[in-house]
């Protein structure tokens, strides 16, 4: 089972996108398909204060006639931020987000913002780790029979 920093170290690209949030939506949704993600860590000096996803987008500005270029990423950022810390396994990140019904977890340290975590990267580390098993097993079973 990994933990919360072996998973972050793991990543093909471990860097956090923030916002401010005073930002338009619009902006924050055109920083999310650049860097291909589907969510921004929302810090106002240097303190997570929010989170703004486009399952926020959908909801909060789509759905509500809001306009992208006019609305801040405080009106429809979520928050208070559940988030994690470097020592937690894959499968309480996994409950917790399974739980809360979210997609992605900052990870922070001693009340720093270290990184994120998102159920895709939950998936394919459990994936990793099934894999493993089921080869450790075929080696064994191969190895009982020669």
């Amino acid at each position: 089972m990994k933990t919360v920093a072996q998973i972050i170290r793991s990543k093909h690209s471990p860097s956090v996108h923030t916002i401010n949030p005073e930002t338009s939506v619009l902006e924050a949704i055109k920083l999310m398909a650049l860097h291909r993600i589907g969510a921004l860590l929302v810090l106002q000096d240097e303190q997570l204060v929010g989170i703004v996803t486009e399952r926020d987008y959908a909801r909060k500005v789509v759905l509500l006639g809001r306009t992208s270029k006019v609305t801040p990423v405080s009106d429809v950022m979520s928050t208070p931020v559940m988030y994690v810390n470097p020592s937690q396994t894959n499968e309480e990140c996994m409950a917790l987000m399974t739980d809360s019904r979210i997609r992605h977890l900052p990870v922070m340290e001693h009340g720093k913002l270290i990184g994120i975590i998102s159920i895709g990267d939950l998936v394919k580390d459990i994936i990793s780790e099934q894999q493993f098993v089921i080869d450790q097993l075929q080696h064994y079973i191969n190895g009982e029979r020669g």
